[in-house]
């Protein structure tokens, strides 16, 4: 009980945290790492550690599914080809890059402890690349790609893990079968998680008529689609990956608007918690981790922990030049096709940020090699994966905006493609209201029509970039004039009004909670077309 009220107690420091982190604008990543080592050094904490074989079943599926819901499907197909040499190419370069590093700088690491390691810090973390681009103005190709190799790595990098542990506890590995084993896996997994959202969207689609029930079973889906594909040993992550990638893509059509907000609210609060859960069960472990391995001078384990860091860091540019310059050269048709700006391969190559996936990983190793036998080197291979989440957290993290700014990269708005798609749809629900609803009443008709015609003439007014109907970066303000703002603040009055009534005991508690629900979905649909950049 006394740890469960720690943990609790932790998370609301994490809570307030992340709230300072984006009133000051500064990377929610980067808080929950230094985080974890703050809760390190407060004294008198208990040490608390899941069972490894749970670890990965807690955090991955949940983060990997709801990194994939939010992952454009078109963007993904568009970008597979340096997606694939990223997730899978960069992956097995690193991991052995590490495992060279490692095994020459400690004498303790054996081939395969080393190669272990590798692959654990071999991916960047989806939710790390996507929290730390964010609203820095990167173009959005760029972004399809590092979104999507966050993905797709934690595949081979996880495969790359399962791989290295056999070799250490069952002290056999053949290449030839390993690779062969990747690609099956790879395969089965992916057509798991595919038909696992097929069911679910049939499900959605035909049975499920209840917001809750709907949430419920969205939140339960990712550790399905996990369970079911590792129960037939193919990889569990593309398995998530796959059903998050096909459910967003029909969400449209199979979600309610109410089930749409109500699953949005509760995976933002559901990831929210389980990144700052990872980090603080690291800090609790992290005194421990530490003394375990007190034979070793502080002076090695800082030029260890700085070395396999730097080590990450430098191998990802050393693959991303060539990946990105010998596919133009070859391919006259890559040449015509994909714009290429030298500056975007500089900032993909900062952009590695390790983080969750990578503690995930290394806190389930296990604790025993059998019933004697301790796990060889744990606590080093723990404490070498922090470090390298701290620093390329800490390092990229903070330095990737003073990076584009020196590089002189302008920002990238989606300012006037969303204008155009306004355009286009207001448009044409105008077309279809003159075409179908002719023999309405005419004060019905008036009515619905005046409200596209309001729209379409707010669109008339918005700011367009000089550069509209040129190429280039489209830079602009806001989409909407001050009437979207008016709306807003009347929306407030009707609320205040509401709320001073419910407080006098003048109006139903069921009629109050369906009017304020109404006002917050209507305030929802106005502050979405506040789009700001």
């Amino acid at each position: 009980m006394e740890n469960i009220t720690v943990i609790i107690m932790l998370l609301f420091g994490v809570a307030f945290l992340s709230l300072i982190s984006k009133r000051y604008n500064f990377p929610v990543p980067v808080i929950l790492v230094l985080c974890g080592v703050i809760i390190s050094i407060i004294p008198g904490l208990p040490v608390i550690a899941l069972s490894p074989e749970i670890v990965f079943i807690i955090f991955l599926p949940p983060l990997l599914y709801h990194a994939a819901w939010y992952t454009s499907w078109s963007d993904f197909k568009q970008t597979i080809r340096p997606i694939t040499l990223a997730a899978v190419g960069l992956v097995f370069f690193t991991t052995v890059a590490v495992a060279v590093v490692a095994h020459m700088l400690i004498d303790d690491i054996s081939w395969p402890l080393a190669f272990l390691l590798g692959a654990i810090v071999s991916p960047p973390d989806a939710v790390s690349a996507t929290s730390i681009t964010k609203g820095l103005g990167l173009h959005p190709r760029l972004i399809a790609i590092l979104e999507g190799e966050s993905l797709v790595n934690d595949a081979s990098g996880l495969v790359a893990y399962k791989y290295a542990l056999t070799a250490i506890t069952a002290g056999n590995f053949v290449l030839w079968e390993a690779g062969l084993n990747f690609v099956v896996m790879s395969v089965l997994g992916i057509a798991i998680g595919l038909a696992v959202g097929y069911i679910m969207s049939f499900i959605h689609k035909r049975f499920v008529c209840d917001e809750v029930i709907e949430a419920t079973l969205t939140l339960l889906t990712p550790f399905a689609s996990y369970l079911i594909a590792e129960h037939f040993e193919a990889s569990g992550v593309l398995a998530v990956v796959a059903t998050g990638l096909f459910l967003s893509a029909r969400s449209g059509t199979i979600f309610t608007h109410e089930s749409r907000i109500m699953t949005g609210t509760i995976w933002s609060v559901l990831t929210n918690i389980l990144n700052g859960l990872i980090f603080i069960l690291i800090g609790l472990q992290l005194r421990q981790i530490i003394s375990g391995i007190g034979d070793y001078s502080g002076w090695s384990l800082f030029i260890w922990g700085t070395s396999v860091s730097v080590a990450v860091i430098l191998v990802r540019f050393l693959w991303v030049i060539p990946a990105t310059l010998l596919p133009r050269l070859i391919s006259k048709k890559i040449r015509l096709r994909e714009e290429f700006d030298y500056r975007n391969m500089i900032i993909f190559g900062w952009s590695g940020m390790r983080g969750v996936v990578s503690m995930a990983a290394a806190l389930a190793l296990p604790l025993m090699m059998n019933e004697t036998e301790e796990f060889p080197l744990r606590n080093l291979i723990i404490y070498l994966v922090f470090c390298v989440i701290l620093s390329t957290l800490v390092i990229q993290g903070f330095s990737l905006p003073w990076l584009i700014k020196k590089l002189k990269i302008e920002r990238y708005s989606i300012i006037a493609e969303e204008y155009e798609v306004r355009n286009s749809i207001v448009s044409q629900t105008i077309t279809h209201i003159e075409d179908n609803f002719s023999l309405l009443n005419d004060d019905l008709l008036h009515n619905i029509k005046s409200k596209y015609e309001v729209k379409f003439n707010r669109l008339q007014k918005t700011e367009l970039p000089a550069n509209f109907f040129g190429k280039g970066n489209l830079i602009g303000g806001e989409i909407f004039n001050d009437f979207t703002k008016l709306q807003i603040d009347l929306l407030n009055v009707e609320r205040n009004k509401l709320e001073l009534m419910h407080k006098a005991g003048s109006v139903n508690e069921e009629i109050f909670r369906k009017m304020e629900k109404e006002l917050d979905l209507e305030e929802t649909r106005l502050w979405m077309e506040m789009y700001e950049e």
